[in-house]
């Protein structure tokens, strides 16, 4: 797997992800390990393995031990965009987290994920991917989240302007 946990650096690295049934669910498309790193807060060293299931992701790390639903991990480029569908199944999943609030919102580590992937951005390209998977999925964000992510964008768009 070709991953990077620095910004515009590439690290060559096995996979921790393992796909344990004949049936791939629709959404393990967007299973990184980079995602749970972010959910659980621990570092990829300490992630032993990620096991995708028919109907749910299994992770097994350093003092872990979780169940986690497909509907956990944001959207990436280089995969086939979220449906709507699926978009949907984001919005249940949020909402049931969220019951007592009544918010269809992502969880905050979402922004911060999308966040390190504008800055791990190795080209404008890249970065332009990037934003328009934030686009397209901007009503999981509250305004001023949504800003943050743009103010982000703007920022890495200009260091790679300058890097050129």
């Amino acid at each position: 797997m070709i991953s990077s946990l620095k910004p515009n650096r590439l690290v060559i690295r096995e996979s921790k992800i393992v796909y344990k049934s004949s049936e791939i669910h629709p959404l393990a498309r967007f299973v990184t390990e980079e995602a749970v790193c972010l959910k659980f807060n621990i570092k990829f060293e300490d992630i032993y393995t990620v096991e995708c299931w028919q109907h749910i992701v299994y992770v097994h790390g350093k003092g872990l031990s979780k169940f986690v639903s497909y509907a956990d991990f944001p959207p990436i480029i280089g995969v086939e965009p979220p449906t709507a569908s699926e978009m949907a199944k984001w919005c249940k999943r949020w909402l049931k987290q969220h019951k007592f609030e009544n918010r269809k919102q992502a969880p905050k580590w979402w922004a911060q994920f999308f966040a390190s992937k504008f800055q791990q951005a190795p080209c404008q390209k890249f970065l332009y991917h990037w934003g328009q998977l934030i686009k397209l999925i901007k009503f999981a964000f509250d305004e001023q989240i949504l800003q943050n992510l743009r103010e982000s964008y703007r920022l890495q768009r200009k260091l790679l302007l300058v890097i050129g």
